[in-house]
């Protein structure tokens, strides 16, 4: 799955590709380098942001559902003008933008709140009959930074309690199982080391019935890993980034992961072809 970030402050690539046109080109290229199918994304969910926030709350998100569809729709339009067949994914916790995407021809809808930011979102997607996405977020964005550490275990129960309620809110709006994939949600209100311990125990999430989607690339949890190579004082920057992300991927394959969220298509391509091929003989 690559990714494609139509956002002015995306903590990877922000402002590369708020331009629709240069979303468009970045979108192909990925496909291009083999990328199965794309997430688009236009509200950056960066720690410290407002991403999650009510409409009509003082902590409101920066970005409203109009902005958000004023960022995705051309670049859906352009994508699919040139690939008619691309399957779009569309990550938003917004019911509304969900549904103008899906009538521009999105087929996935990816939730980083699981459907518990929206309450109108699991019915959108129930009536629209599309693929969903729901990972589990510990918190919001603008929380995380203070929230209390857990150990190993206690994570782990927290993420499969969480993706639990989360089906149970698709089972209720009608969703049938085939169409759902579930995300642990790396770095969505985990602490650093607690990331490293879920991708550990992943595969233990599978028993909750669903294929498993993990986005580890460029995440700050490995940039803080990395901080020794790069003067231990700060975490290695995202552009430093690259070569751990595909370690962290093939790590989650491994683990159990099917999908596979990636800002380079290319080198993840390959390496997820070496994995593959290490669990054909397992």
């Amino acid at each position: 799955m690559g990714i494609v970030n139509v956002t002015p402050d995306s903590f990877s690539d922000g402002g590369r590709f708020i331009a629709p046109e240069a979303a468009v080109k970045h979108a192909l290229e990925l496909l291009d380098e083999g990328a199965d199918l794309l997430d688009l994304g236009a509200e950056s969910t960066r720690p410290g942001s407002r991403a999650g926030g009510r409409a009509d709350s003082p902590q409101a998100p920066l970005v409203s559902a109009a902005e958000e569809q004023a960022r995705l729709l051309p670049v859906i339009q352009g994508i699919l003008r040139a690939r008619p067949d691309a399957i779009l994914s569309i990550d938003t916790y917004k019911a509304a933008t969900a549904q103008a995407a899906l009538l521009a021809g999105a087929e996935i809808v990816n939730d980083v709140s699981g459907f518990n930011w929206d309450a109108e979102m699991a019915q959108v997607c129930a009536e629209a009959g599309c693929g969903v996405v729901l990972m589990h977020t510990r918190g919001r964005p603008e929380e995380w930074r203070a929230l209390p550490g857990m150990n190993a275990d206690a994570m782990l129960n927290l993420v499969r309690d969480g993706l639990t309620a989360s089906l149970k809110l698709a089972a209720e709006a009608g969703l049938p199982p085939e169409a759902i994939v579930l995300d642990p949600g790396y770095g969505f209100g985990k602490s650093f080391e607690a990331n490293y311990a879920l991708l550990a125990q992943q595969q233990e999430l599978l028993a909750l019935g669903r294929p498993l989607l993990a986005g580890v690339s460029r995440k700050r949890f490995l940039g803080r890993t990395l901080a020794p190579l790069h003067g231990g004082q700060q975490d290695a920057p995202v552009e430093a980034r690259e070569t751990a992300s595909v370690a962290a991927m093939v790590a989650a394959i491994l683990h159990g992961a099917a999908i596979v969220r990636v800002h380079a298509a290319r080198p993840s391509v390959e390496a997820a072809r070496i994995a593959d091929a290490v669990l054909d003989e397992a």
